[in-house]
């Protein structure tokens, strides 16, 4: 018999993926997967809105994918953890398999 996560568990990891879904958000933690950056280098890169950046970011960072540390009035922004490293390479690894 397979030993499934409790309902609960699952709805928590579907919630997970579904930040992922979102292009938007996936686009800014691919630019933090190359290192910490505030919001207007995030902007500039991406070429949005600071406000729309700083929207999804704090969807991130409610969601622990992101944390925030301030230096003076800017907020830098970073990946959380390994595990969002590790997930957004593997997702990278796959799609570009043959």
């Amino acid at each position: 018999m397979i030993n499934l996560p409790s309902d609960e568990d699952l709805m928590d990891l579907s919630d997970l993926f579904k930040l992922f879904g979102d292009s938007t958000r996936l686009r800014i933690l691919y630019v933090l997967h190359e290192g910490e950056m505030n919001v207007s280098d995030i902007s500039d890169t991406l070429e949005m809105n600071q406000s729309a950046v700083s929207h999804q970011l704090k969807q991130l960072r409610i969601n622990k994918l992101v944390n925030a540390r301030r230096e003076g009035k800017s907020m830098y922004y970073s990946l959380a953890d390994e595990h969002v490293h590790t997930i957004i390479s593997m997702g990278m690894e796959h799609i570009l398999e043959e």
